[in-house]
């Protein structure tokens, strides 16, 4: 079965979108004391980085740049997905962080960084739904077998730690 563009550009725009979830993720360690949010953030970025890794090894197999390709010409040709703006020369995914955001989150300690990081980050997994039900309906998309179980995985994982971001979320308003 042949990959379809959406899919390159797909595994291509997630490789970036998680990458973003790794380095909020990072920040916990030295910017706040709360478990649930540390065992949380070790879940997530165990996750994102295994899948990551997966997703380079299914482009690079197929061919397929593991980083979107960026062209600078006015015409800027597959550009014209939603959701994106080219401000400070960064494309933001659905549900990815401004750098006004993380730079909010960077600056935040204890309490105030515990509810920057669940609302940012339900969010930001917010945005990977988004993505991931615009590749399924994106006709000829999804259907190479790999791509599908994985975005399945992400897609059910992604809600459930939604739901566990929301409930330790409501703890500490």
């Amino acid at each position: 079965m042949p990959v379809s563009p959406a899919d390159v550009k797909f595994m291509q725009g997630m490789i970036m979108h998680h990458a973003q979830a790794v380095e909020m993720t990072a920040l916990i360690e030295s910017h706040t004391e709360n478990k649930e949010i540390r065992t949380l953030g070790s879940r997530i970025s165990r996750s994102q980085s295994d899948e990551i890794k997966f997703m380079k090894r299914w482009l690079e197999a197929r061919g397929e740049s593991t980083s979107m390709v960026m062209s600078a010409g006015p015409e800027m040709p597959g550009m014209a997905m939603p959701g994106m703006n080219m401000s400070s020369h960064q494309m933001l995914m659905p549900g990815m962080l401004t750098a006004k955001q993380m730079d909010a989150l960077r600056k935040a300690r204890g309490q105030e960084f515990d509810r920057l990081f669940l609302t940012g980050m339900i969010q930001h997994h917010n945005g990977a739904l988004i993505m991931v039900k615009d590749l399924f309906d994106t006709g000829g998309a999804g259907q190479d077998a790999e791509l599908f179980n994985f975005t399945t995985d992400v897609d059910s994982g992604q809600r459930a730690e939604i739901r566990i971001m929301q409930t330790v979320l409501g703890k500490t308003r």
